[in-house]
C-alpha cells in the first residue's frame, strides 16, 4: 500500500508529482530499482534526462551481447531493458523522460522536492538516485562536427540504418571494436581508424575484429571529411609518415569515448568522491532521504558492474522503504511468496 495518500497524476504532463519513491536515471539499476519498489507496493516515478528507458544501454549499444548479467551466458543490450521495463512495469512505474533533474530540496515535512528543466516538481518520500556516470557528452572527431547527423555518428543502434554503406569506425576502445564486428555484416566495407597501434579494447574484442578481416588502419587518424548533401569521402592521415588516402565513405562511428558530468547534482550538497556520490552500506547519501545506487556510487571496494548495480538498487529501495515508513521490515519477502 501507498504511504503518500495522494491520488495519482499524469507523471509526463504534471506540474507537480507525488510519489514514495522518485529514481533518477532510467538505466538497469534504476529500472530495477522501481521493480522493487512496486514489489513492496510503492508508488514510484522514475526520471531521466534521456528520452527512452535503458540509459547508455539503449543510447549506445542497444544490439551489443552483454556477458556479466547473471543467469545469461548472453544477453543482448536490447532485450535485458525490454525485460527490466516489462518487470517495473507490472506495477505501474511512472517515467518522466527528458527530464533532467536540476535541483534538490527539502519542504517543511523534511520530504525532498526534486525540480526538473521542464518545470516538474517531484515531491517523494525519498529519492534514489541511479544516474550512471551522470550525463555524458560523447567525444567530437576534430573533422567531423561539420557531418553530424548526415553520415557522421556517434552511436550505432539500427544497424541496419547503415546496410550497403562503406563505414569507418574510429578509436582503440570497446566500443569502437564494438560497432565494427556489428556493423561488418550489413555494411559494405569496414574499416578502424586509431591513432596509435596499441589498443584498449578486451584482447577478446579486437581478435574478433581481426577474424572479420576488417581493415585496421593504426598510426592514422581521419583528418578530413568530404561530401555535399551526405558524407561521400574521408581522409586518412599518418600520423609518423604524413601521407593522406582519401577512401569512400557514407558512415563515419566517432567512438572516442566520453566526457561523463555530474551536471547539476554537483550543486546538491551531496558528498562527492571522484565525481562519484558517497554512499555508506544502506547506499544512503550524506542527505535525508536521498539514496544512490549504480556506477554513480562510491564506496571501498566498488566494483562497477551492471549485476553489482543491481544489489545496490535493492539495497537503496528497501532502506529508504524503512525511511518512508518507519514500521516496515527491511526485508521485502521473497517474491516467490507473491501471488501471480
Amino acid at each position: 500500500m501507498s504511504v503518500l495518500n495522494d491520488e495519482p497524476v499524469a507523471a509526463e504532463d504534471a506540474a507537480v508529482v507525488e510519489t514514495d519513491i522518485l529514481i533518477i536515471g532510467a538505466g538497469p539499476s534504476g529500472l530495477y530499482g522501481a521493480y522493487c519498489a512496486g514489489f513492496r507496493g510503492l508508488r514510484v516515478a522514475v526520471m531521466d534526462v534521456l528520452p527512452q528507458r535503458g540509459g547508455q544501454i539503449s543510447a549506445m549499444y542497444p544490439e551489443k551481447p552483454i556477458f556479466d548479467i547473471a543467469g545469461f551466458a548472453s544477453v543482448r543490450g536490447r532485450d535485458l531493458v525490454d525485460s527490466l521495463v516489462a518487470q517495473a512495469e507490472a506495477y505501474g512505474t511512472r517515467y518522466l523522460l527528458g527530464h533532467r533533474a536540476v535541483a534538490l530540496d527539502h519542504d517543511g515535512d523534511g520530504l525532498p522536492v526534486v525540480r526538473s528543466d521542464r518545470g516538474t516538481a517531484v515531491r517523494a518520500g525519498a529519492v534514489v538516485i541511479t544516474g550512471g556516470v551522470g550525463t555524458f557528452t560523447p567525444r567530437p572527431l576534430p573533422a567531423g562536427e561539420d557531418f553530424l547527423g548526415r553520415g557522421q555518428v556517434y552511436f550505432v543502434p539500427d544497424p541496419t540504418a547503415h546496410a550497403g554503406h562503406d563505414v569507418v569506425v574510429v578509436g582503440g576502445g570497446d566500443s569502437a571494436f564494438d560497432w565494427a564486428a556489428l556493423l561488418a555484416p550489413v555494411a559494405r566495407s569496414v574499416r578502424l581508424v586509431h591513432r596509435t597501434a596499441r589498443f584498449r579494447a578486451h584482447r577478446a574484442s579486437v581478435e574478433k575484429v581481426r577474424a572479420l578481416g576488417i581493415d585496421m588502419l593504426t598510426d592514422s587518424e581521419v583528418s578530413g571529411l568530404y561530401g555535399a548533401a551526405h558524407l561521400e569521402e574521408v581522409e586518412i592521415r599518418h600520423r609518423i609518415t604524413k601521407d593522406t588516402t582519401r577512401l569512400p565513405a557514407q558512415t563515419v562511428v566517432a567512438a572516442l569515448g566520453f566526457l561523463a558530468d555530474l551536471g547539476p547534482l554537483r550543486e546538491w550538497g551531496l558528498t562527492l568522491r571522484a565525481r562519484r556520490i558517497a554512499v555508506d552500506t544502506r547506499m544512503a547519501t550524506n542527505l535525508p532521504r536521498v539514496f544512490a545506487a549504480g556506477d554513480i556510487t562510491d564506496y571501498p571496494g566498488k566494483v562497477r558492474l551492471i549485476s553489482v548495480g543491481f544489489g545496490e538498487a535493492a539495497t537503496a529501495v528497501n532502506n529508504a522503504a524503512t525511511v518512508i515508513d518507519p514500521e516496515a521490515a527491511l526485508f521485502p519477502g521473497h517474491s516467490t511468496e507473491k501471488e501471480n
